[in-house]
C-alpha cells in the first residue's frame, strides 16, 4: 500500500467515526430498501472481461452491509437482486447470475448468521433450482432473531400490485363475497394486505448506487412516502461510510407524508 492509499484510508476511517457520532440519536430508518446496481459497469471499469465478475464482488459485499444495518439498528431491509425484466436476459448470462443469487441466499443464512431471509418476486418465473434454494433459506432462518432481509428475486413492482389484486380476488371469491360487495369496501390496505412485503413497514429509505436516478419498478407501492439518496459509486465499491452518508442525509430531512 502506496503512502497516498493509506493516507486516504485513514482520513476515511476519521471521516466514518464522525459520521457515526453524529448520527447518534439521530432518526434512523426502520426499513432500508437498496437497489444493488452498478456491478456490470464496475468490471468495465477496471477492466474486466467477465461481467460476472462484478457480480460475484457484489455479492461478496452483501454481507457487510448487512452487518452495518445491525449496527444503525434497522429491523428489515429489501435488496433488489434481479427484476421480472432481467429473465429475459440470454440464458448463458442469466444462469451464472442466478447461481451468484443462490450463493448468496446460502451464505446469508449459514448458521452464524442472525438474519430472517425471505425471498419476494415472482417465484413461479424462476427456475426451480433457483426456487428451491430461497425457499431453503427462507425456512433455515425463520426463527433467526436478527433483523428481515427480503431477497428480491424476479421481482417487477406492476407485477407485485397485479398479483395482489389477483390474491385478493381469489380471497373474497372464495368466501362468496360478490364483485359489488367487494368494490364496496376496497381501500389501499385491503391491497397492502396482499402485497409481498404484507406485514413489513414500508421502506423508509431507498438506496440507488452507480449513478442512476430512477426506481426501475422497485417497491412501486411501498415507496409512495419513501425518502431516497442516489449515489455515483457502484455496488461493488458501496462502503460503509457511504451508507452512513446516506443516513444523514436521511435523519437531515423532515419527512412530509402526503406533501
Amino acid at each position: 500500500m502506496g503512502v497516498r492509499q493509506w493516507a486516504r484510508d485513514v482520513l476515511t476511517q476519521v471521516y466514518e467515526r464522525r459520521l457515526a457520532q453524529a448520527l447518534e440519536g439521530a432518526a434512523i430508518p426502520r426499513h432500508v430498501g437498496v437497489i444493488v446496481d452498478g456491478n456490470r459497469r464496475w468490471a468495465r471499469a477496471i477492466g474486466l472481461e467477465d461481467p460476472n465478475a462484478g457480480h460475484r464482488r457484489g455479492a461478496d459485499k452483501i454481507a457487510s452491509f448487512l452487518g452495518w444495518c445491525d449496527e444503525a439498528g434497522v429491523e428489515v431491509v429489501t435488496l433488489f437482486l434481479l427484476s421480472t425484466d432481467n429473465l429475459s436476459r440470454p440464458e448463458p448470462e442469466l444462469l451464472p447470475l442466478l447461481r451468484i443469487i443462490e450463493g448468496v441466499a446460502e451464505d446469508l443464512a449459514a448458521p452464524d448468521r442472525r438474519w430472517q431471509l425471505r425471498p419476494v418476486g415472482a417465484l413461479e418465473l424462476l427456475p426451480a433450482e433457483t426456487v428451491a434454494v430461497l425457499k431453503q433459506a427462507a425456512e433455515d432462518t425463520r426463527d433467526r432473531p436478527g433483523a428481515t432481509v427480503n431477497l428480491a428475486v424476479g421481482y417487477g413492482g406492476r407485477r407485485e400490485i397485479a398479483d395482489a389484486v389477483r390474491s385478493l380476488l381469489a380471497e373474497h371469491a372464495a368466501r362468496g363475497t360478490t364483485l359489488d360487495e367487494l368494490v364496496g369496501v376496497l381501500d389501499v390496505e385491503h391491497i397492502a394486505e396482499h402485497l409481498y412485503t404484507r406485514g413489513q413497514p414500508d421502506p423508509d429509505l431507498v438506496i440507488r448506487t452507480s449513478g442512476e436516478q430512477r426506481l426501475s419498478g422497485f417497491l412501486l407501492w411501498q415507496t409512495a412516502h419513501s425518502e431516497f439518496h442516489f449515489t455515483d459509486v457502484y455496488w461493488p465499491d458501496f462502503r460503509r461510510v457511504d451508507f452512513l452518508r446516506a443516513l444523514r442525509a436521511y435523519a437531515a430531512r423532515h419527512r412530509r407524508f402526503g406533501g
